[in-house]
This record gives structure tokens, sequence and C-alpha cells, in this order.
């Protein structure tokens, strides 16, 4: 017997267990996300598709709702948890509930910052002089802070001024381009200053030009008046020179010629110190200013270039009013936070969730304990974590919980994990994960098709009780469907389909239980690789 002939006796239309990564399950996706009012939905069949139901109870975990907390008031939480524990998943389920709360509520809306693919910020970071032993040993809050407000910059660039597909352009309702237009003079001040800084898609300054037009914003470079004198200064000299001549009859013994060339040698002198103040030294200014910029803002994945292009474009004002990040202070950043939320506040948004996942993968961090340490452990920082409608979803690799016990008491202090809504281990039960798995064996079956659960599939010496127990022992959704997966093919393996042995035996239960559970064990202890 092979699995589709399995499946088509149960009338299941595709393998509920064969997903073992959340961002590439179709299943999971189809289960949507969960809440406390159950509702069934029927996705639409394509022509010559079977109907499926889809139903979001019993997909999350039961301390998400924790982790969420109340959307309305956007706080922190850190979370731990081994790999396969599901924390790719929660994040897409906190992404789901956003857009679900966006949806009931557009005037107290949630802008989602995601925090989970650092490979190009963390390879500019190194770019730009990170330590070979510990490439991140140096890295700052302001690192971190820097980082999202360019994430979250671009999300709302990206809506406003059509073009770049990365990061993906944030919802902000229709005719985004046009309300901006009509924003405050100091709002709209507040976007071009965030775009010159933090928009990476923008390596010439071009994009500046664009929105400052669209936003009816004044020009950076010289103001009239500098302009004139730059081109029509030299007249006044020439005029004086040539009237006190005429006046002198052209006696170089005469007072009045020695007065005309005193005088317009000194207007001349005064013409070329513009010039030099407008073409040199001003750009030196704006030169050095964008140096600084492009050197603290180290995970910024942007080319010295595009600052200087910007900052070329702002005007004067800004250059020289201390709201440039051009140092390693953190108000300066918690500035631009405040800037980004009374931008996004134009469109709905009350605040912002910063989601933090997958923080093990990049390929400079490759699982490193001691580089996670050094890369996450300074955002452990009490008054970024409770930043004032800003809530963090920090979702953390369990090896960081065991580095995090070893931290003296001052950390701690610093930290105040205490108000950081924490949770040491994202463990599931046994029950849990019967749950799950029934749940996804639930959106693989037709919508007419009468209910099955999963101890249905096993023979009836096979108690519900003892398939929890079983699945309690892979301790996680990954290896709980591995476990299910393996369960499915040893049976198929061991019968053939006209024996008409639709059940799965106790035996195979037990056997691949204890082969699963000394793989999970070995996983655990670091021998095995999967």
């Amino acid at each position: 017997m092979n699995l589709s002939q399995f499946f088509e006796h149960w009338s299941i239309v595709e393998n509920p267990f064969r997903g073992e990564e959340a961002r590439h399950d179709s299943i999971f996706a189809r289960m949507g996300i969960s809440s406390s009012v159950t509702r069934p939905v029927r996705s639409e069949p394509a022509p010559g598709e079977v109907e499926l139901t889809r139903q979001g109870t019993s997909s999350t975990h039961s301390d998400f709702e924790k982790i969420l907390g109340e959307l309305h008031q956007p706080s922190t939480s850190i979370v731990f948890g081994e790999k396969g524990a599901g924390k790719t998943a929660i994040r897409l389920q906190i992404a789901g509930r956003i857009g679900r709360h966006n949806e009931d509520f557009p005037d107290n809306k949630v802008f989602m910052i995601p925090y989970d693919d650092l490979n190009a910020m963390l390879d500019h970071y190194v770019e730009r002089g990170g330590k070979k032993d510990n490439p991140f040993s140096g890295v700052r809050l302001v690192d971190h802070m820097d980082a999202m407000i360019s994430i979250g910059v671009g999300r709302v660039l990206n809506a406003v001024l059509p073009g770049p597909t990365d990061p993906p352009a944030a919802n902000l309702g229709e005719g985004a381009g046009k309300r901006v237009r009509k924003m405050p003079a100091l709002i709209r001040r507040d976007l071009l200053l965030l775009q010159s800084v933090y928009d990476t898609n923008d390596p010439s300054g071009a994009r500046t030009a664009r929105l400052r037009q669209l936003l009816k914003m004044p020009g950076g470079g010289h103001g009239a008046l500098t302009v004139i004198g730059m081109w029509l200064g030299w007249m006044p000299a020439v005029g004086l020179f040539g009237w006190l001549q005429f006046y002198s009859g052209w006696d170089p013994s005469g007072i009045l010629f020695g007065a005309a060339q005193i005088g317009s040698g000194v207007l001349l002198l005064l013409w070329l110190l513009l010039l030099g103040k407008a073409l040199v030294l001003d750009r030196l200014v704006i030169n050095r200013i964008a140096s600084k910029v492009h050197r603290q803002l180290r995970m910024v994945p942007r080319p010295a270039s595009g600052f200087l292009g910007s900052l070329r474009r702002m005007p004067g004002s800004v250059l020289g009013s201390g709201e440039l990040p051009t140092t390693d202070s953190d108000e300066q950043r918690y500035a631009m936070f405040a800037r980004l939320r009374r931008v996004i506040a134009e469109f709905g948004f009350t605040g912002i969730m910063v989601v933090i996942d997958r923080v093990d993968e990049p390929t400079l961090i490759n699982g490193d304990t001691d580089r996670m340490r050094s890369l996450i452990w300074p955002m452990m920082n009490n008054k970024f974590l409770q930043l004032d409608g800003v809530g963090l979803k920090m979702l953390l690799p369990i090896e960081l919980r065991h580095a995090l016990f070893k931290e003296s008491s001052a950390f701690f202090q610093e930290a105040r994990l205490d108000k950081q809504n924490m949770i040491e281990r994202l463990a599931w039960t046994g029950a849990m994960l019967y749950d799950l798995c029934n749940a996804r064996l639930a959106v693989c079956r037709p919508a007419t098709s009468p209910p099955l659960a999963l101890v249905d599939l096993f023979t009836e010496d096979v108690t519900r009780g003892d398939v929890v127990e079983a699945l309690g022992a892979m301790q996680q959704p990954r290896d709980a469907f591995k476990f299910m997966y393996r369960c499915l093919n040893e049976h198929c393996a061991s019968v053939t389909a006209d024996e008409g042995s639709w059940r799965i035996p106790r035996h195979v239960l037990d056997q691949v239980r204890r082969d699963e559970s000394e793989r999970v064990m070995q996983l655990h202890r670091g021998i095995r690789p999967a």
C-alpha cells in the first residue's frame, strides 16, 4: 500500500504531516490565524479541485495570547524555544492577527516591522570593520534601532513611492501618495528626514528629490540670495571701480583712483569668499556630515553616495539641527522612532510591532551561541524594551536562554526581564500536539466529509491517551509531524493494498515512538543533525 491509497480511503487530499518549516507549509497557511472565536472558513477551490475547510482553532500555542499581548497597546515579549518549537509559526500568526486587527480597527492599526532577515544588515556591518574572531562583539543598541527604523521607513516609502519591493510595502490604504501631500508641514518634514537617512533603496539621492517634489518641500542647496551673489557678486566691484574712475578723470594719481582700487578690491574679495563658501566649504560640511552618518549607520546597507546625495537635497537647517544620527547617542534614534510614529499615525497606525526571529540562521551567525549573544544582548535594555507605543516580540533560540542564566545581576537589572513577558521555554504537551495534528488533519479533508480524529487512524487497541503520550515524547511540532509521517509510512510499507488494513496497529506506534524518541534525544544532545 502507498500513502496515496491510504489517504484516498480516509478522504485526505493532502499529507497533513509533511511540512516541517512554517514559512513553506501550505497547510499551515490554510489553517489561518487562531482567535478566541472559532470561525470556519471555506477556501475557494479552483475548477476541478476539492473544496476544503479551514479552521483556526487549536493551531496556536497556549502561550500565544501572552506573547501577542494587547494590540491596542503593543508590549514586549521574550520567548525562548528549541528548533522546531514553532517560533516562526508564531511570527506568522502574529502577522496574521495584526492584519485582521488592522481590518477591524482602521483607526487604531498596528504597524509591523519584521526583523527576521538579517543577512544583508550583518554582511554590511562586517564589511564596515567587524572583528574576525567575533565580528558582532561591537554591536550597539543604536545599530539595531537604525536597522529597525530603516525597515519601517522602507515599508512606508515603498507604498508612497511605488518601485522597489524590498522591504514589502506597508498597507497604507488607497491614495497614499496623495495623502502625504496633505499632511502637516512638520510631518512632511519628518518623512523627508527619515527618507534621507534610512532609505536603503536610494543609492544616489534620487528618491529624496522625488519625495521632496511629492511633499512640496523646499529643496536643499543654496538660498536665492546666495545664488544671486554667486552669479552677480562681481558686478558691484566692477561698477564701483568704473564709476569712481569716470569721476576722477582716469587720473592714476588722484584720490578717487586709489579709493576705487581699494573699494572694488574689498567687494571682489567678498565675492570670492562667497564663492569659496558656496562651492568649497559648504560641500565639505555636507560631505563631512554624510560621512559621519554613514559611519554611524553600520547596519543600514546603503552606500555613502546615497547619504551624500540625499543630504545635498535637504534644507540647510536640517544639517545643523542636531537631528541627524552623527554620533552613537541613542537619543537621536529614539527621536527617529518618534518621527516614524508621527508619520504612520497619519495613516491610522497608533503602534509599532517589531518581530525578531531567525537570529540563528544568518550566514555569519550559523547557530554560534557567542555571536547570537553579542548580537541580541544590546537590545536587552529596559528603556528600549519599554519604548512607548512600540512592542518587541523576540523569538529566540533556546541556546540564548542557557546563556542568559549565566549573566550577572547587573545585566538583569538593566534588562528588567521581569517586565518583559518572558517565556523561558516554548514547551508543547502531548495534548497540545494532538490538537495541532487534529487541526492539520481537518484542513486536509473535504468540507463535506464526516469528522475524523487523529486516533481514528489507529486500530481500536490504541487509545487517545496512547497517541497523546507518544506525541508528548516528541516535545515540539516539527518532531510530532515527523513522528506521524513515519507512522503512516511504516504502516503503508508493511501491508498490501488488497489487505484493506486502513488503521495503524499498536506495534507500529510503539516501534516508531522508540525510534523517534531516540532521535529527539540525540538531536537535543547535539549528536544528530535532525
